[in-house]
């Protein structure tokens, strides 16, 4: 790769590490170590192409595509079963919000199928279309309304229908 289209590519992944990271540890349903590794291999697949990605109108929107589609790749995988439990994080969080009702909305993330996860990440966090999710992932506009609506409603009934009891005083 040239000097300029590698100065481009590096401006390009820390300016989109941070969100691909906290996208991917909703996917992951909170496993950092996991998301961490898929950001990783969305950078490895977006160096190999960077030469190429002229031609991508919306490079951010595409690294998104490259996370979610190595996520559910990862999930299809025996060994994605593997998970390491009662592990606490290595560092303590922030300070910013409410601990108790990130982890009560991981948890909830953590029981929905891998799909239906990516369906709520890609519209609600990404804040994208129901065409722009049905790209990402391959399927049709009414399946991702279906797997939205079906998802939500799990979600609402693993977490009630009013989340204030999780929110601060």
């Amino acid at each position: 790769m040239r000097q300029g289209r590698a100065d481009e590519y590096a401006e390009f992944a820390v300016a989109r590490a941070g969100h691909l990271y906290r996208s991917a540890c909703l996917l992951t349903a909170g496993d950092t170590h996991l998301a961490e590794d898929l950001v990783q291999e969305t950078f490895g697949r977006l160096y190999v192409r960077w030469g190429r990605m002229s031609r991508v109108e919306n490079p951010a929107a595409y690294a998104q595509t490259v996370l979610t589609r190595a996520f559910l790749a990862h999930q299809r995988r025996r060994s994605s079963g593997e998970r390491a439990t009662d592990v606490l994080p290595d560092r303590p969080g922030s300070g910013d919000g409410d601990a108790s009702l990130r982890l009560t909305l991981l948890d909830a993330l953590a029981r929905l199928p891998a799909k239906d996860r990516a369906v709520v990440v890609l519209r609600y966090w990404d804040d994208r279309s129901v065409e722009q999710t049905a790209d990402v992932l391959g399927v049709s506009s009414a399946a991702v309304r279906t797997r939205c609506s079906r998802a939500l409603g799990r979600l609402r009934g693993l977490l009630g229908e009013d989340l204030s009891e999780y929110a601060r005083p």
